[in-house]
């Protein structure tokens, strides 16, 4: 075994400076090189808050990991919808600009910080990062990295630790999901809603309603006991089908929906907030998108959800790791979906790979609410000519707004599901 793992860190130290050598291509593409003495690595950056303009893929001194953390050669990262208000800069106390943003990706461990134990060098990992996850090398702390199954891809790995935790803590953890419950989940057809519908496929008897735009629904019809359009009156339709609501309803959308989700809570349900989407139309931020979802938010009266015996929660996943300080739990969370994983009870789906230069064009797709799963950050992946010439140059995107989702159905670039 001591041999193999010599070996094996052998031929991982090897790949490493053959990757280090490479020159970059015409473009963007290629790995870390050196200049002078610093040896520096392709990132995507973020200039200031705004538009699809401020993005840009340029270098950066690669970092070196510090007491207690991994340095991981990054081969995957996922793109998520917060990394869109991020962007926007649509967030409650947003970081100082320019930074890397991204908060989870997958590699291979390439060093090792003082007092780090359990991981060698050529790990196959995943990990979550405090921003700076859109890079060619990241750097971040022990209690966040995750070993990763041989037979799970980078891209799958890269897809798996904010979309499935997220939805096992607010099924198992906040919501108590159980046998014969019945769960309400928006955006059905994104990364989380895909999580949600496979683990509640491990429950017996669990039913699942969805929201979803009406395009994807053929894909994902399978994954839903019930789906409906994302602007049809789905309150009607689910009392239609089950008169006494769901005991379950998950809203990553926010403003009039909060109202509409806790009238369908049967008593003793609960609903659960994970995001705010509705505040995102525009390409960059707008004030007015903001105060109409505020305001169409019903102002919850505690004396009303003791009567009805309702819950209301919310769930960060990003908060409950870098703020509150409960890595452990999620660690926990962690192994058991990975063991669901090897008995191939869930398995991420992938809408589409993209180059670390068509970062803007990945962006747009989730804006127009295009994507069937999550997209992924290829770091090895050459840009496709007429989509990214480079990044630095690539004329801002037109705004898109949400009553022309559909039109994504008919981009040139198809989804790609694993």
């Amino acid at each position: 075994m001591a041999k193999e793992g010599v070996e094996k860190a052998e031929e991982t130290e090897q790949m490493i400076e053959k990757e280090a050598g490479k020159e970059p291509a015409e473009g963007g593409g290629g790995g870390s090189h050196r200049l002078g003495d610093a040896q520096e690595m392709r990132a995507v950056v973020l200039a200031g808050f705004g538009g699809l303009n401020k993005l840009r893929v340029t270098r950066k001194a690669m970092p070196e990991p510090q007491d207690g953390e991994l340095k991981i050669r990054v081969k995957a990262c996922g793109l998520n919808f917060i990394d869109l208000m991020v962007r926007q800069g649509n967030i409650d106390n947003p970081p100082k600009t320019p930074l890397v943003p991204g908060f989870e990706c997958s590699g291979i461990v390439e060093a090792l910080g003082d007092s780090v134990k359990g991981y060698e060098i050529g790990d196959r990992v995943m990990a979550f990062v405090n921003y700076n996850a859109w890079a060619e090398v990241v750097c971040t702390p022990v209690e966040f990295v995750y070993k990763i199954p041989d037979d799970m891809s980078f891209s799958e790995a890269a897809a798996f630790p904010m979309n499935f935790v997220t939805a096992y803590m607010m099924l198992f953890e906040v919501a108590n999901l159980r046998e014969g419950m019945s769960v309400l989940v928006h955006s059905a057809g994104g990364g989380v809603g895909q999580a949600v519908a496979q683990l509640c496929s491990t429950i017996p008897n669990v039913t699942v309603f969805g929201t979803a735009s009406t395009f994807k629904h053929e894909a994902i019809k399978d994954s839903m006991t019930h789906l409906f359009d994302r602007n049809a009156d789905y309150v009607q339709e689910v009392k239609r089908i089950s008169p006494e609501g769901v005991d379950i309803v998950l809203d990553c959308l926010c403003g009039d929906n909060t109202g509409k989700g806790l009238s369908l809570l049967k008593p003793l349900g609960t609903y659960i907030l994970y995001g705010s989407s509705n505040m995102v139309t525009g390409e960059t931020k707008s004030f007015f998108s903001f105060a109409k979802s505020w305001w169409q938010v019903e102002k919850v009266n505690p004396i009303k959800l003791y009567e009805e015996n309702k819950v209301i929660a919310g769930f960060s996943l990003l908060n409950l790791l870098f703020k509150q300080g409960r890595a452990g739990l999620i660690r926990g969370v962690v192994d058991k979906l990975i063991g669901l994983y090897n008995h191939k009870k869930i398995k991420p789906v992938v809408d589409s790979l993209w180059a670390l230069e068509e970062v803007k064009e990945a962006m747009q797709r989730i804006h127009d609410r295009g994507n069937i799963g999550k997209l992924i950050l290829d770091v090895e992946k050459t840009p496709t000519p007429l989509m990214a010439n480079d990044s630095t140059e690539t004329s801002e995107a037109g705004e898109e707004e949400e009553d022309h989702e559909g039109d994504s159905e008919n981009k040139e670039r198809m989804p790609f599901i694993q």
